[in-house]
């Protein structure tokens, strides 16, 4: 299972470090030592944990037109025979993209992974990161 940095779940969740420590500090998210010492998230504890800040978020929040790539952690995987849904949260975005299976497991992917959702008109395609 992949871990994530301080650093690294911050720039997935769009926060300042700062933040995701303080988070972490007061036991919103779970963080353990890896074997160089350092505090990392587990990779479902941080897609879960996504999850639950994008839907907590304020409806006053401001939006923007983001576009073309959005990187963030992969939170869903539903395979069906021949076609696969795959969810990823970016910061405050849920992208949902419909794929192959095949192609979901070329990539590898599996929650917790970090991706890529890139845009491109109205295809929705996963970049393994």
């Amino acid at each position: 299972m992949q871990s994530y940095t301080i650093g690294q779940a911050a720039r997935l969740l769009g926060v300042s470090p700062d933040t995701a420590r303080r988070w972490a500090d007061a036991g919103r998210v779970a963080t353990h030592r890896d074997e160089t010492g350092r505090r990392v998230i587990d990779g479902k504890s941080l897609a879960a944990f996504s999850v639950e800040l994008a839907q907590s978020e304020d409806d006053d929040a401001s939006y923007t037109s983001a576009r073309n790539a959005f990187p963030g952690i992969v939170t869903a995987i539903k395979l069906g025979d021949v076609a696969a849904q795959v969810t990823i949260q970016a910061g405050p975005h849920r992208l949902v993209s419909l794929l192959t299976r095949e192609a979901v497991e070329e990539l590898g992917l599996e929650v917790g992974m970090q991706a890529t959702a890139r845009v491109k008109s109205t295809s929705v395609h996963i970049d393994r990161t």
